[in-house]
């Protein structure tokens, strides 16, 4: 596992489909999560753009804090937790934007945040099967 986790470090869920062209060296993080290495959320985005698809970024930050020392122990735990957030959404990468030590009534604790991020292969969110299920459900409610 990589010692340095810091603003830019990207994760892609397991098993995720990516093209056939793109190489990515990665390495196992957590069940389900693997950490991409040599590469932050600008250097993979050009990549994957130069094959054709497309690295959405999402709206919305999730953010988790573990009191502790600024340490990468403590800063992995935060990580953790963020990712386990993130698997029950459809989303299949994540991005570290911050990585923020702070201290409270002389409490030391660290706040981890991550950007929601999404590889493929078409420009749009949804997928056409999607679309198709979004509008039957509008017009189901209609």
């Amino acid at each position: 596992m990589s010692d340095v986790i810091q603003a830019g470090t990207i994760f892609i869920r397991e098993g995720i489909r990516l093209p056939e062209t793109l190489l990515i060296a990665s390495e196992p993080y957590m069940s389900g999560w693997r950490l991409v290495k040599d590469l932050d959320g600008d250097s993979l985005g050009r990549k994957i753009q130069g094959t054709g698809w497309t690295f959405f970024s999402l709206a919305g930050h999730t953010r988790a804090t573990i009191l502790g020392r600024e340490s990468q122990n403590v800063v992995h735990s935060a990580v953790r937790r963020i990712l386990t957030k993130l698997k029950s959404e459809k989303f299949n990468s994540a991005e570290i934007t911050a990585v923020v030590p702070k201290r409270f009534l002389a409490v030391p604790y660290v706040t981890v945040t991550a950007l929601s991020r999404h590889i493929q292969e078409g420009v749009f969110l949804f997928g056409t099967n999607d679309v198709h299920q979004r509008d039957r459900t509008y017009l189901a409610a209609a």
